[in-house]
């Protein structure tokens, strides 16, 4: 089988096999990032889902996770995503989880039974990308959604008992905006029912500059790493969870590797990035 490139997939989905159920991305318009710019979002006939399905089950039988790719598979009609499940449970006997990634806008159009559904059939994990909880930058960045509507989002996933990993751009509100983005993307994280929380810090590729600058109107100045660290800190020292997340900061854009679990290692965490950015900086 061929993947139509180029393919991304989560970190934690290193050892998962992938199907790709759709192509591209069904919103596509982020100024930041460029992932499937190349691509025009396409849904996958089904008999190619499970050709791939099938070829991979041969190579990797017993394999225990999978992720459905591209850009938010769950744009798909809820009963193409059923047939998927299934048909992927049956081919791989020791499957244990399946994920795919979502936006606040596709989770938005899903009623709470069809998420019920989805996790019956064996969705077990939602990637979700909040970016900011400053509805000003999200305006920027071309992903505007307000608080409420994220809210209402993954009470939803929450409540449907599939777990949900968001994250969180560091940087991305420059200079002028940094204390607003923390700041609110704080009010927001302690208002979610969440499993996972991860942090990256702000990488635009040359051909995106420009474009992500522009609707900035000239105020936008890049963080340092430095600065970014600052407010990976002061975002650190804000958050009281509704209930326990596990934190990750270990992308590769990241100055500084982070793992902990909030509340419990907040103290920790906000401890080793004053030390770091004393002793480095």
């Amino acid at each position: 089988m061929f993947y139509d490139e180029p393919l991304y997939r989560p970190p934690a989905e290193a050892n998962s096999v992938i199907i790709q159920a759709t192509l591209g991305c069904s919103f596509n318009k982020c100024t930041f990032c460029t992932m499937y710019e190349t691509k025009q979002y396409k849904e996958r006939p089904l008999d190619e889902v499970f050709s791939d399905i099938d070829t991979l089950a041969k190579h990797y039988p017993h394999s225990t996770k999978m992720f459905l790719a591209d850009g938010d598979a769950l744009a798909l009609d809820t009963n193409i995503l059923v047939s998927i499940l299934e048909y992927a449970y049956i081919k791989f006997p020791k499957l244990r989880r399946v994920s795919l990634y979502a936006s606040a806008f596709n989770i938005h159009e899903k009623t709470l039974e069809e998420l019920v559904l989805l996790k019956e059939k064996g969705l077990g994990l939602i990637y979700y990308g909040i970016e900011s909880g400053s509805y000003e930058i999200l305006k920027k960045i071309q992903k505007p959604i307000s608080h409420k509507k994220m809210i209402n989002s993954l009470d939803k996933v929450f409540e449907a008992k599939i777990k949900s990993s968001v994250t969180v751009i560091l940087g991305i509100g420059g200079k002028k905006y940094s204390q607003e983005h923390i700041t609110e993307t704080i009010k927001l994280i302690n208002k979610l029912n969440i499993t996972y929380l991860s942090t990256l810090q702000l990488m635009l590729e040359n051909n995106r500059e420009e474009k992500f600058i522009k609707n900035f109107k000239g105020e936008f100045i890049p963080l340092s790493d430095k600065e970014m660290l600052e407010e990976q800190l002061s975002f650190v020292s804000g958050i009281e969870p509704l209930n326990k997340i596990i934190f990750r900061s270990n992308h590769i854009s990241n100055s500084l590797p982070l793992a902990g679990t909030f509340p419990k290692d907040k103290a920790r965490l906000v401890s080793e990035l004053k030390l770091y950015i004393s002793h480095y900086y």
